[in-house]
């Protein structure tokens, strides 16, 4: 058996609530009295049919978490288990209109994720971030608030923001205001396009909120200018290979572009989007990259290079995380 080297791995682009293993949804669920019934399979796996009931089923799950506590628990069990996979860097997207549906401020949600994240740095050295992203199918207004909530309440962890929500919702036109504020407020800005829409989703997005990462994205190999412009102007994508064959966006790995889009010389990065939903992690989206299109282990360093300097956080940090990937190709090398 040929040995496999470590890689150390990054992650830009988990949504914290769709990150909750189904054993922590259980225990929540049990001691608070939320009825799950029809959330889990015989296998104790998430249960969905289609991407309606994906969101319906991550709305249930993420009904459990409804204190600080309960935010601390779940950020530090995630931060925990990518660790335990080799990753030194996570950011995760955190969505204040959840917290608002269980009664929570902006600010104790934020903080109990942040104790969570900072208990499992103590532990296992594993830096971490936050994206606030409004819900673009909740309108303009919503996606505003949410951006004056992050400015209005800084936090040192709450370094980006973003765009969720149902890509074939609003134009990105009527939230160039709320990406405005972000930006001139120093945030990194993302937005998910190209998953579900296609070429067009993500000229706009580029258009309109002028955003230096996209979620997904994937749907720009269609339109070979907008791949030229993306290699132009250094967008990076967080690309989620397994999120989007769950979600029948390409029927098999290997009919997936990521590789296409790398060897074009796009800057990619691998994600794991809403693992357990997926039935993925991090860890095994590396390795499906890299088994299924012969990645070596220099071109998953590279990967993990590029998640670093795309990453949203402050250049001390990311000298640091390239000293530790560094180190594991010189390690590797010896």
């Amino acid at each position: 058996m040929i040995e496999t080297l470590p890689v150390p791995k990054v992650e830009l682009h988990c949504h914290i609530e769709g990150a909750a293993p189904p054993s922590l949804v259980t225990r929540l669920a049990g001691q608070q009295g939320v009825d799950i019934s029809g959330l889990l399979d015989e296998k104790g796996k998430y249960a969905w049919t289609d991407f309606t009931s994906f969101l319906k089923a991550y709305d249930l799950a993420s009904s459990v978490f409804k204190t600080p506590a309960d935010y601390a628990l779940l950020a530090e069990t995630y931060f925990r288990m990518l660790a335990a996979e080799g990753a030194i860097y996570g950011e995760i997207f955190i969505s204040p209109d959840h917290a608002q549906a269980a009664g929570l401020s902006y600010r104790s949600y934020v903080d109990g994720l942040a104790a969570g994240m900072e208990r499992a740095k103590m532990d296992t050295a594993i830096e971490g971030r936050m994206i606030a992203i409004g819900v673009r199918h909740f309108g303009s207004a919503a996606v505003e608030k949410v951006a004056k909530e992050v400015i209005g309440n800084p936090h040192p962890l709450v370094t980006g923001f973003g765009l969720a929500g149902d890509e074939r919702s609003g134009h990105p036109a009527n939230f160039s205001k709320a990406f405005r504020m972000a930006a001139e407020a120093g945030l990194g800005t993302t937005a998910h396009a190209g998953e579900f829409g296609g070429p067009d989703s993500v000229v706009a997005a580029l258009e309109f909120l002028r955003v230096s990462r996209l979620g997904h994205g994937v749907k720009a190999i269609e339109d070979p200018d907008l791949v030229k412009r993306l290699i132009d102007e250094d967008i990076v994508l967080e690309v989620c290979p397994g999120s989007n064959i769950s979600l029948g966006v390409y029927t098999h790995l290997r009919f997936h572009p990521v590789n296409i889009l790398r060897k074009e010389g796009v800057k990619i990065t691998l994600n794991s989007d809403d693992p357990p939903f997926f039935g993925t992690t991090l860890g095994k989206e590396y390795a499906s990259v890299a088994e299924t299109f012969g990645l070596s282990h220099e071109d998953q360093l590279e990967v993990t290079r590029t998640a670093i300097e795309a990453a949203f956080c402050d250049e001390a940090t990311k000298n640091r995380l390239l000293v530790r990937l560094d180190s594991a190709r010189q390690n590797a090398g010896s």
